[in-house]
């Protein structure tokens, strides 16, 4: 009898269209809260108000501001990137310069190999670091060391006759020797490491 003067209304979307569409709207939704919290001052305040209405009227938002927002985020990255580099290439008083990690088995050895880095000028400044531990692989066998880290900042120019000097004088039958760049800074630590260093 409840069934007739109640009668079963058909859902209007199936159970496994909810399913399906569910992970979409979700993400949609973190999306569009991400950009507008994260973000209050680089998103214009009609796409926040365009947001914020999506989001509480449960209307699907157009994407088609995701290119603007790609343009504006990707220009202003890119271009603060081009001022670095201009920056570094273009004062005389720098080089191209790089960080270089090395590690060596114990305090002695570090303080040794840092010392002639730094007297056969190749490099400006080695840091000494104590207290690392290595875990690593080497002929089949998985090895655990407390070792140093020596970290070095040379000119890039460099790296090859640095490379060359630490093999020749570190224990080891393949010395770590890593560089990474140095993309900006302050300009006076890097004149002085383009003068503390040979050409």
């Amino acid at each position: 009898m409840a069934s007739s003067v109640f009668p079963r209304s058909t859902p209007i979307l199936s159970s496994t269209t909810i399913r399906r569409r569910l992970p979409l709207v979700g993400a949609f939704c973190m999306l569009s809260l991400g950009l507008y919290n994260t973000c209050p001052t680089t998103i214009s305040s009609s796409l926040k108000t365009t947001i914020s209405s999506s989001l509480k009227t449960g209307n699907a938002l157009s994407l088609s501001f995701i290119p603007l927002l790609r343009t504006k985020f990707c220009s202003s990255r890119a271009a603060a990137t081009k001022a670095s580099n201009i920056r570094m290439e273009g004062s005389s008083d720098t080089v191209p310069s790089i960080v270089v990690y090395v590690t060596v088995p114990n305090r002695e050895a570090g303080k040794k190999l840092a010392h002639s880095i730094v007297k056969e000028k190749l490099a400006a400044c080695v840091n000494i670091v104590p207290g690392i531990e290595s875990v690593y692989q080497w002929q089949g066998e998985i090895q655990s060391d407390a070792e140093e880290l020596l970290i070095i900042k040379t000119r890039q120019s460099l790296l090859e006759a640095l490379t060359e000097h630490v093999k020749a004088n570190h224990e080891y039958e393949v010395p770590e020797v890593i560089s990474l760049p140095i993309t900006g800074g302050s300009i006076p630590y890097l004149k002085w490491l383009k003068d503390s260093t040979r050409d």
